[in-house]
């Protein structure tokens, strides 16, 4: 893909579809000047523009369409609106002079990347403050179980890079959905996905009947990676990343290996003891590394649900804190309201009853 063919300098009038209309929803127009180029990868081009109509500062992603399939992508955020996953707003489709079709997906604007914010912090020799690593963590597992509960959706790549961040207010928004998919027990998915630091052991076991949980573990790796500024189990390779989880973890025992892919039938490990997790994050209090012992668990079914994390003793601080800052910033991001249909409808009554009293409890 030629970047310099795709920004532009003068204003383009576009016809463009809205991200959550019907499919047979007329086309709207909408205008805007020149655009930056902000990230480029194997999956297309990111620009940044600014509406004109509405004044909104919007993120562009383009990727190429492949004319025989609907774009699961497009598909999968046409259905997702939580404050916490950057929103679809539009999208269009151009072809370009040799007749290739791209898809341009026109998505809610962030300033900057959790890993971005992790760099800042890190390239001053400073720690992130545990506050805001809580604060952002607790928005990634509202956005989880939304996901996971509601829509049935896996994102198969959580990610410092693929969550925005707003530093000022601590807002957090999952983005890239070119992994996601809606897992069905009946279907077999590729095992080779996410990225590797952050690929849950089952699939480095070759499992292809995992679970939602493996964006959990993903999770518990990013949050790993904030508290100590570099990746838990930065692996050099798909085995060699077991071999860092081992290291720290120990060596899985049958049942976990089992539970893990029941069908994984190769070769013994040698038998390594775990490090307790207190010796890997010497700064943290007992609820740190307890939450992490909770999440970062072999077994996808004794891995904390992101429901189960967000009702955790770590975020108890956001529930019970009378720091008139910290306050504000929960009510202004409205971390404990809870939309009983769109994030507790998986629960019964009496036990959305239950998880109201404590997710809302302050």
């Amino acid at each position: 893909m030629d970047i310099q063919a795709i920004t532009n300098d003068g204003i383009v009038h576009k016809q463009v579809f809205r991200g959550h209309a019907p499919e047979q929803d007329n086309a709207v127009s909408i205008s805007y000047p020149g655009t930056e180029v902000v990230g480029h990868g194997s999956f297309g081009v990111v620009f940044t523009t600014r509406i004109e109509e509405t004044g909104e500062k919007v993120a562009i992603k383009k990727v190429l369409q492949d004319r025989r399939f609907k774009n699961r992508e497009l598909e999968i955020m046409k259905m997702l609106q939580h404050p916490q996953v950057a929103d679809l707003k539009y999208y269009f489709y151009e072809t370009d002079p040799q007749g290739e079709v791209y898809l341009n997906l026109v998505l809610e604007y962030m300033p900057a990347s959790l890993y971005q914010r992790l760099r800042h912090f890190v390239t001053q020799r400073a720690n992130m403050p545990r506050i805001e690593i809580k604060l952002y963590m607790y928005q990634l597992f509202k956005c989880l179980n939304y996901l996971h509960t509601r829509a049935g959706v896996c994102h198969r790549d959580i990610k410092p890079q693929n969550l925005l961040v707003d530093p000022v207010t601590f807002s957090l928004k999952l983005c890239d959905f070119g992994s996601a998919k809606q897992l069905k027990p009946t279907e077999p998915n590729v095992s080779y996905i996410c990225s590797r630091y952050y690929r849950a052991p089952e699939l480095i076991f070759g499992a292809t009947n995992y679970t939602v949980q493996i964006d959990v573990w993903s999770s518990g790796c990013v949050m790993a990676e904030l508290i100590l500024g570099q990746p838990m189990f930065p692996g050099e390779s798909g085995i060699d990343q077991l071999v860092e989880i081992i290291k720290i973890l120990g060596t899985p025992t049958k049942q976990e290996i089992c539970a893990m892919n029941p069908n994984y039938m190769e070769h013994k490990f040698p038998q390594i003891r775990p490090i307790p997790l207190a010796k890997v994050f010497k700064r943290e209090d007992h609820t740190t590394v307890q939450f992490l012992s909770d999440v970062l668990r072999y077994d996808p079914t004794a891995r904390f649900t992101a429901l189960q994390c967000l009702c955790a003793e770590y975020f108890d601080e956001l529930r019970t804190t009378e720091d008139p800052e910290l306050i504000n910033i929960v009510q202004k991001l409205h971390l404990l309201e809870f939309d009983k249909e769109q994030e507790l409808g998986s629960l019964t009554e009496s036990q959305a009853e239950l998880v109201t009293q404590k997710l809302t409890s302050n």
